[in-house]
């Protein structure tokens, strides 16, 4: 099978800081360069004056038996679809082969990393040059053209062909070493990111709108309180809050927030500009500018995913973030946008005690299905408790979640060794359960406890470290699954053998690289993994692999036991999502999004039975993962939302 490598240099007066489908959008979107490869001969030019040449591009971009690879290939993609009105097939990115093997980052990062040699080094002028053709000048609506700069030009052309000899040298680099190719599933997370989500742009600008009249609001009564202009000035607040005789403020951030209102207690005008002060120093609500920004003009948002994101495989979020949006805890979501779209801001104001807080619970809502369809929203349930106990055989977790899945509650009952039946919904018992679930199967301890809020809880302090050693001895296989994991990365890196973690779990080394084997079959890549001298614990030692820091370089990064099962566990939970959403795409179902361990399906607004199907499809085992007790929940809504 035949390889054709491209690089494409590109004109739009939209930026592409709003992803690459908004930025072919308009009529002057042109593709100014285009550099090719085939197989191992020479670099070429596109001549896109001839009529001949495009066509021969078009029918190779659609032929099935040509391999198209570039560096973040969804741009060539996408560019040269529009551009030269095609459907192009057969796609392969080598940014995310890059990933895959633990070398993240753009084209510059990855070519330092893998120490390209300076002959096929990008022109230092790169960045000159693509200002100068790709971006409109200062004052004008247009770039310099060829006839303009025609030395420039020629070096610009040198560019766009040095960037494909680049991208050839590190896909045969990477060639060399072992890679899962996941085709199918890359070219559903193209298909997923090409649908888009719908976005209510009339209603989320009608909370920008609010959002401004509720800051202007904060900050007339800041300045009445305080005689400071605005809340934005932290130095004069800083000053202000210290002349109050409660001593010498140094910062008012959002982590010592409770401490401040804590510190001022009883001292209404203070409350009342620190109230101001954090109201209108809120971000959240930036995200309803992205979604009038990156929005299309038939009102989707594209490109929201990222394939391979993260070194476990798992999706990362782009543009609007959607695996980072703000939950939503309000009853009466309808109430709020129809107050919200009517410009209600009076009686918005009178309803909600927070308004600002309430206008970043109705995000999700402002994603919203096509006309005469439902969303379906669809995840699954405790799904990194489930594959660890499965993983480490954990027999007694893997019963609770074949019957009654209340593992809180069990794991509860385990720890404090009381009747199951005795520990109800919100009791303290149940509370200690759920912390020591959620925080402790990785190796944490008591930090990690209270960081997942178990004094918040009301736990007291004094008691996290029982709680830490009594679900250590209630989860034996879990702990030991740990330290298994750690001698067999330690024996693969010594011996170079193959090491197994657990019946489904096996570690392999090649040509520097650690490599773990999933359940599924999928490799996790640490590069350059060895053992030093802990940097923590005097006479031990620990296990460090390669990262490319922001300037290309490779940094060591130290891990664990723990966190090499937490990679496990969640690059296995990424696995199941991912064959339940090929699974789903093959069943006819409209995927838009997809979000940590969850789904976003569109269906017609008729269809009763697509809520079970669904669930259905997503709780069906593999052969990979036979054993392992699956469970989904979902709902239908008429907006994005948390149920």
């Amino acid at each position: 099978m035949k390889t054709l490598a491209i690089d494409i240099e590109t004109y739009s007066s939209n930026d592409i800081g709003f992803g690459v489908y908004k930025y072919v959008e308009p009529d002057d979107f042109k593709v100014l360069l285009l550099a090719y490869k085939i197989d191992d001969e020479p670099v070429e030019l596109l001549n896109l004056t001839s009529q001949s040449e495009i066509l021969w591009m078009c029918d190779a971009l659609c032929d099935e038996t040509i391999t198209k690879t570039a560096f973040n290939a969804q741009f060539e993609r996408v560019c040269l679809d529009k551009y030269l009105g095609v459907k192009s097939v057969n796609w392969d990115c080598t940014m995310i082969k890059a990933w895959t093997l633990g070398i993240a980052g753009g084209l510059d990062k990855v070519s330092r990393a893998l120490k390209i040699p300076e002959d096929a080094a990008k022109l230092k002028e790169g960045k000159k040059l693509i200002r100068m053709f790709c971006k409109n000048r200062t004052g004008k609506d247009y770039p310099y053209t060829k006839a303009q700069k025609p030395d420039d030009w020629a070096k610009f052309k040198e560019y766009c062909k040095r960037d494909v000899e680049v991208e050839c040298f590190i896909w045969s680099k990477l060639s060399a070493l072992p890679y899962t190719r996941e085709q199918n599933l890359y070219e559903l997370d193209q298909k997923i990111n090409h649908r888009g989500i719908r976005i209510d742009r009339e209603f989320a600008k009608c909370a920008i709108e609010l959002d401004q009249v509720l800051k202007n609001n904060c900050t007339t009564k800041f300045n009445e309180i305080t005689g400071i202009d605005s809340p934005n000035q932290i130095g004069e607040l800083k000053k202000w809050l210290s002349d109050r005789d409660k001593g010498q403020i140094t910062q008012i951030t959002k982590s010592n927030k409770d401490e401040l209102f804590e510190l001022f207690k009883g001292d209404e005008d203070a409350i009342t500009a620190l109230e101001c002060r954090y109201k209108t120093g809120k971000t959240s609500t930036a995200k309803y500018h992205m979604m009038i920004d990156a929005t299309g003009l038939d009102g989707r948002m594209r490109g929201t995913l990222q394939f391979y994101g993260a070194q476990t495989g798992r999706w990362a979020g782009r543009l609007l973030q959607v695996q980072n949006l703000p939950q939503n805890h309000i009853p009466d979501l309808d109430t709020a946008k129809e107050l919200i779209r009517h410009s209600n801001y009076s009686l918005f104001s009178k309803l909600y005690k927070d308004p600002q807080d309430v206008l970043s619970q109705c995000i999700r809502p402002a994603i919203i299905p096509s006309d005469g369809n439902k969303f379906v929203v669809a995840d699954y349930s405790a799904i990194e408790a489930r594959v660890i106990a499965w993983l480490a055989k954990e027999d007694w977790v893997l019963d609770v979640f074949k019957t009654t899945g209340k593992i809180y509650e069990a794991t509860a009952a385990k720890m404090l060794g009381i009747p199951v039946e005795k520990i109800e919904k919100g009791s303290p018992e149940r509370q200690k359960g759920k912390v020591a679930t959620l925080a402790l199967g990785y190796q944490g301890g008591v930090g990690s406890l209270t960081a997942m809020g178990a004094l918040k809880m009301g736990i007291p302090e004094n008691e996290l470290q029982g709680i830490v050693d009594a679900w250590r001895l209630s989860n034996p296989k879990i702990v030991n699954l740990w330290y298994e994991a750690q001698n067999a990365l330690k024996s693969t890196v010594i011996d170079r053998q193959v090491n197994y973690i657990g019946e489904h779990v096996k570690s392999f080394y090649k040509s520097g690289y650690v490599f773990i084997e999933l359940p599924s079959g999928r490799l996790l890549a640490f590069p350059k993994m060895t053992i030093r001298e802990s940097s923590k614990f005097e006479g031990m030692d620990e296990l460090v692999y390669g990262v490319v820091n922001t300037v290309g370089k490779w940094r060591p990064q130290a891990t664990y036991g723990g966190r090499i099962v937490e990679n496990i566990v969640q690059a296995t939970a990424r696995d199941i999502l991912a064959s339940a959403m090929l699974k789903l795409d093959k069943a006819g179902y409209d995927i838009v999004m997809h979000v940590h361990d969850e789904v976003v399906i569109e269906v017609p607004k008729n269809d009763n039975a697509a809520l079970n199907d669904i669930i259905k499809i997503m709780t069906t085992n593999d052969k990979w993962n036979q054993g392992l007790p699956l469970n989904a929940d979902g709902y239908e809504c008429k907006f994005y939302k948390k149920d």
